[in-house]
């Protein structure tokens, strides 16, 4: 009996660290909205979307200009004086950080996931 009221202590912590780890640590898997941005911010914020690729990479006056879609559906231009990641046109996720503006979302770097 002795034996069972000592493991059910340590048992307990362990199960709420887990708990604390699944839902506070670990990363979200789901796709960003480009509602929570204010237009009127230029704070840099991340953002998961899904690349479309089949619209293509186009170099612009000295930014690239590619799209992407969050997770309503709404298609964004996403435009800037960017480094792409290598193997970038083959990614279905990325992570862009930047803020949305009244024409598209201008990036300040690019990660792919």
């Amino acid at each position: 009996m002795k034996v069972l009221q000592k493991l059910i202590l340590p048992l307990l912590i362990g199960l709420v660290f887990f708990v604390i780890y699944t839902f506070y640590f670990a990363g979200k898997s789901d796709l960003g909205s480009f509602n929570d941005f204010d237009p009127n911010n230029n704070a840099v914020k991340d953002i998961r979307v899904k690349l479309l690729s089949d619209r293509g990479i186009n170099m612009q006056g000295g930014e690239l200009v590619f799209y992407v879609v969050d997770r309503d559906g709404k298609v964004m231009m996403v435009s800037g004086a960017l480094q792409l990641p290598d193997n970038f046109d083959k990614a279905e996720v990325i992570i862009l950080k930047g803020h949305l503006t009244q024409g598209g979302f201008h990036a300040h770097g690019v990660e792919i996931e």
